[in-house]
């Protein structure tokens, strides 16, 4: 008797996710015009079920009900269903997702949402249980509901259907506000981060917390800005979460976010955004600080990118699984009995670990006291503890390391990607560390080249020599942004061409020039039930705050006036709301502070692999956290580069020595050849 598991059409796909439902019992259809054919044809609805490869209650999900014989006939019987991966079709994710948080006022994934042959929702939710539990009704009970519903009250389904479009394309059309964007909206914002502060275990609200790099990103400008309390909500965000169990004590690494309010138990799935932003963040606190322990958490969360989740080829892939094994943290957690074993009890107890467990019986490593105060309560010098712990954490690792790991969605994607690149250059330059500058070199050549259509179109995915669907605005802003610190970081006028070029396709391809902001989707796109504009910054700066940004600098590169006139836009449409919400704005918000701040735009010309044009650069770049700045760079004879980069125009060297100049708005201060004069103007 044959062995072999049945497939259904998902079998073709390349999404890992989608792939892991490859063998499910439900006749799950990809997104596309197929499925909606069939439901018009057999007169069905349409159940779409959107999630990750990361996704814990994803798998959970699959587990009780997509790979149950009785629910998959229910499914299959009654409605044509639809696997999504978010992260392949954010533009899907992101309509249907505003459906959940209309009709229930949360969001999640997996998101479960039942729509009209027209793609019209009319129900949806999160995650359903194969029983009731918890207060949420049983899956198959939903399921029954909606068919009987479909069957009986089809016109009252149509018009909940058709009203809910109707309210989700109105919230996407507002337009500009014409108030004044001004530094009291910043006060503003930071007064309503102050007051939902945790001042113990750092972080904004309860659990479950989330690192948000971007609102943290935000608070350095607040720092930087003289913001009273700025630095202490700063560094107690940072010191907590380095300490906490979301940050892999072993490896390196962020986790997802913490289920309780003080870092100590993650969402264990690691995701390519987090790791990237929050590498950066920390390179940058270290700059604004010189904290060493900042240096070290970023230097070991580039690592573990190099390590764990870059393609062979340069580019880095999507994420890691929150379970092993089919359990759960399973990889990450550690019994007391093995710890002691091979660490000893002293780091046992500077690990924060118990003989009964701090997590369901088992260990997540964290540090939740100083060592002074672990080695005074154990009687042993610190020094030496701290030598103990350092010791322990390799061979812990090396140990860990034998273990059955979690899967890695090995897709690669041009948004996150441009994440990782950008933070590796920043990261790189700051610390002097050439592999991290090479590696961001080569993902951006991966991106550049694979993720690419023969007519040149930026692509949102590509996994294993495939390409995926044409990309979207967040893919082309974030590029764009990797492009220009590449340029910023190597001197290489091919990564300015780049970024310039993905800058117009921005442009032509998602700019709302009636109402501004950007589409999430472009004109050559596939027509959804509406047209998204993807406005919040949740895990990753949405397409509009990152356009902000990178248009802006682009401007001041250029002197294009179009440029900023759209990057501004972006910030005109969420304005009335970045005070009252700023964790959700934490990128639009530096793209605000980025246009009503003084700016230095800074030209350098000389030799680009000159000493003395390195040291000039390396004050803008290295030496500080400047966050609002632009610079050029160029040999004395390099006219394509004048040509390019209006800002390099007419600026020559003095006496023969690289020489620096300091604009605003093109208007240049005097002149200068030494580190320590350009530093005096950049400071003044």
């Amino acid at each position: 008797m044959s062995t072999k598991r049945a497939t259904n059409r998902l079998a073709g796909e390349t999404s890992p996710y989608l792939l892991q439902h490859a063998h499910n019992p439900v006749d799950w259809y990809p997104w596309g015009g197929e499925a909606f054919e069939k439901a018009r044809t057999e007169d069905r609805p349409v159940l779409v079920s959107i999630g990750y490869a990361a996704c814990h209650w994803c798998h959970v999900m699959e587990t009780e009900s997509f790979e149950d014989e009785e629910t998959a006939a229910l499914m299959n019987e009654n409605f044509v269903s639809i696997k999504v991966d978010r992260e392949e079709r954010p533009d899907v994710d992101a309509i249907y997702m505003d459906a959940v948080q209309a009709m229930t006022g949360g969001g999640g994934w997996p998101l479960t949402a039942f729509l009209t042959p027209d793609g019209e929702p009319f129900y949806a939710g999160t995650y359903f249980p194969k029983e009731d539990r918890h207060g949420l009704p049983a899956f198959r009970t939903i399921l029954t509901a909606i068919a009987e519903a479909w069957r009986d009250r089809r016109q009252d389904v149509q018009t909940q259907g058709r009203r809910l479009v109707d309210t989700l394309a109105r919230a996407g059309t507002a337009g500009a506000s014409p108030e004044p964007l001004s530094d009291d909206l910043l006060r503003e914002a930071f007064d309503a981060l102050r007051r939902s502060f945790d001042p113990r275990w750092g972080g904004f609200g309860g659990a479950p917390k989330f690192p948000q790099p971007m609102t943290l990103d935000f608070l350095l400008r607040c720092r930087l800005r003289g913001f009273e309390d700025a630095p202490e909500m700063l560094q107690t965000t940072l010191d907590r979460m380095a300490d906490g169990g979301v940050y892999d004590q072993l490896g390196g690494g962020f986790h997802r976010y913490s289920t309780d309010a003080m870092w100590l138990v993650p969402h264990f799935e690691k995701m390519l955004y987090d790791n990237a932003q929050l590498a950066r963040t920390y390179a940058r606190a270290w700059q604004v600080t010189g904290n060493e322990r900042y240096r070290r958490v970023a230097t070991e969360t580039c690592e573990y990118l190099l390590r764990e989740m870059r393609h062979p080829d340069g580019g880095f892939f999507s994420s890691q699984d929150a379970d092993s094994e089919g359990v759960e943290g399973k990889f990450f957690a550690w019994s007391y009995d093995e710890l002691v074993q091979v660490a000893g009890e002293a780091v046992a107890t500077a690990f924060g670990a118990r003989s009964s467990g701090n997590w369901e019986g088992t260990n997540v490593l964290w540090r939740p006291h100083a060592i002074e105060a672990v080695a005074e309560e154990l009687g042993i010098e610190p020094e030496q503890l701290e030598r103990d712990v350092e010791a322990a954490r390799g061979r812990l690792f090396e140990i860990r390391e034998q273990r059955v790991p979690p899967a890695t969605d090995d897709k690669v994607l041009a948004a996150w990607n441009g994440l990782a690149i950008s933070a590796l250059a920043e990261a790189g330059r700051a610390f002097g560390e050439p592999r991290y500058v090479d590696a961001a070199i080569q993902a951006g050549d991966f991106v550049l080249t694979r993720l690419r259509d023969d007519a040149g179109r930026l692509l949102r995915s590509w996994r294993d020599g495939k390409p995926g669907r044409p990309g979207y605005a967040d893919d082309h802003a974030l590029m764009a942004e990797a492009c220009l610190t590449l340029y910023e970081t190597t001197f290489e006028l091919r990564w300015f061409e780049e970024a310039r070029g993905l800058a117009d396709e921005l442009l032509r391809l998602f700019w709302d020039r009636d109402r501004g902001g950007f589409f999430q989707t472009g004109s050559d796109g596939e027509a959804l039930v509406i047209r998204p504009k993807e406005l919040f910054d949740n895990a990753v700066p949405s397409g509009n705050s990152a356009a902000a940004d990178v248009l802006q600098r682009l401007a001041l590169l250029t002197g294009e006036q179009e440029y900023e006139r759209a990057g501004v836009s972006a910030i005109r449409v969420v304005r009335d709301h970045l005070a009252n919400a700023p964790t959700g704005f934490g990128q639009a918000l530096s793209a605000l502070d980025l246009y009503v701040s003084r700016v230095p735009e800074v030209a350098v010309v000389g030799d680009p692999n000159g000493q003395d044009t390195r040291a000039l650069a390396a004050e803008v770049t290295t030496k500080r956290f400047l966050p609002n700045h632009v610079l050029a760079v160029a040999a004395a004879d390099d006219e394509r580069s004048r040509d390019s980069v209006a800002l390099l125009r007419d600026r020559v060297p003095v006496d023969g020595m690289a020489t620096a100049y300091v604009c605003e708005h093109f208007a240049c201060k005097l002149p200068v050849s030494t580190p320590a004069e350009l530093e005096a103007q950049l400071s003044s």
